[in-house]
């Protein structure tokens, strides 16, 4: 896919205040780590993660949708009225039905001729969010859109605990498979984007790839969608290692067509921002494309994997903390469990 007239005029993040450390979580977790013979520290040494951030209990989705992508308008100057589509792309949901977005849409008070809907991709929501509204934009369709999402992992980080700490007949095996699910932590993302014509940043989306390998679906499994309005309990079990191997397999294939599509080398990219599993999946994956990690911005190691927000915090803030040289080529490298990746770029 390639654009010609898509900017992005504004990314924006919201982080809870609560912290909640990996130590903490283990202390909680002691009765399981005694039983396995565990040693204290272990999350943290096998994922880099040290600490995450949650919102307050009850807190639904819509909120922090809502406060980011405020946010995000305040940001690129645009008026609530000028914004044409409301994409909301987080796993979190306030309920089923009817969309998130909708909830958003009336509490940003948009136009009522604006396009509304959720789109749920696992960790790839936010990066298919922006290919969907990049279309849009590039068909004349809207000349302005906002994408917002907000993850919210405390009831799946609680339940895991619980979980595992009521389970009489816990195997290891069960114990693994839920290691992954206590690296989730919470956050919130918007952009703005814009066709070229009303842009006030001229920070071009240039295009990209998608490729996906759904032979490994099962690898990674979440509960049913019940959404955040009845405060049901969720679970997610995942294959981390073999999840890891297929992962930076499929980002390999992908890297390549994303270099040829835009006519890029490793050596061009100046700054990639990818989707923040943990170390090991990071270090791994820029291994496995050849790509400099001097390059990489990390969030992981205080904010946990915070799933299709992921990357927008990240980008957020790298470009925030050091601010890009204009003319800059900009990587963001996304994947997703089911298997899926995108990999868009950005002339800053």
């Amino acid at each position: 896919m390639n654009y010609d007239h898509v900017c992005i005029e504004s990314c924006t993040y919201v982080l809870p205040e609560e912290v909640v450390t990996s130590e903490a979580i283990e202390q909680r977790l002691r009765p399981v780590y005694e039983r396995f013979s565990v040693h204290e520290g272990r999350l943290e040494l096998m994922s880099g993660i040290r600490e995450r951030r949650f919102f307050a209990p009850g807190t639904p989705p819509s909120e922090g949708s809502t406060q980011v992508g405020r946010l995000a308008l305040d940001s690129a100057a645009v008026l609530p009225e000028q914004i044409e589509c409301l994409l909301h792309t987080s796993v979190s949901r306030d309920f089923l039905e009817p969309a998130t977005a909708s909830v958003v849409h009336d509490n940003l008070s948009l136009s009522p001729t604006a396009m509304v809907y959720d789109i749920s991709n696992a960790c790839l929501g936010f990066l298919n969010g922006m290919i969907n509204l990049a279309n849009m934009i590039e068909l004349g369709q809207v000349k302005r859109g906002l994408v917002v999402a907000c993850e919210s992992g405390r009831q799946l980080v609680e339940t895991t605990i619980q979980r595992l700490l009521s389970t009489k007949d816990l195997s290891r095996r069960q114990f693994k498979a839920a290691f992954a699910s206590l690296t989730i932590g919470s956050g919130a993302a918007a952009a703005v984007m814009a066709h070229e014509s009303v842009s006030q940043t001229g920070h071009r989306l240039l295009g990209g790839t998608v490729r996906t390998a759904t032979e490994h679906n099962g690898l990674c499994r979440g509960s049913a969608d019940t959404g955040f309005a009845n405060n049901a309990s969720m679970d997610m079990s995942t294959d981390a290692e073999t999840l890891l191997i297929s992962g930076c397999a499929l980002a390999v294939d992908a890297f390549e067509s994303f270099k040829t599509n835009l006519g890029w080398t490793s050596d061009t990219i100046d700054r990639s921002f990818c989707h923040q599993v943990g170390r090991a999946h990071r270090d791994r994956m820029y291994e496995s494309l050849g790509l400099d990690l001097a390059k990489d911005y990390s969030t992981f190691e205080f904010l946990g994997n915070v799933g299709a927000a992921s990357v927008p915090i990240t980008l957020a803030l790298g470009v925030e903390q050091r601010p890009p040289d204009p003319g800059s080529a900009i990587a963001l490298l996304g994947i997703g469990s089911g298997l899926n990746t995108v990999m868009l770029g950005i002339d800053w």
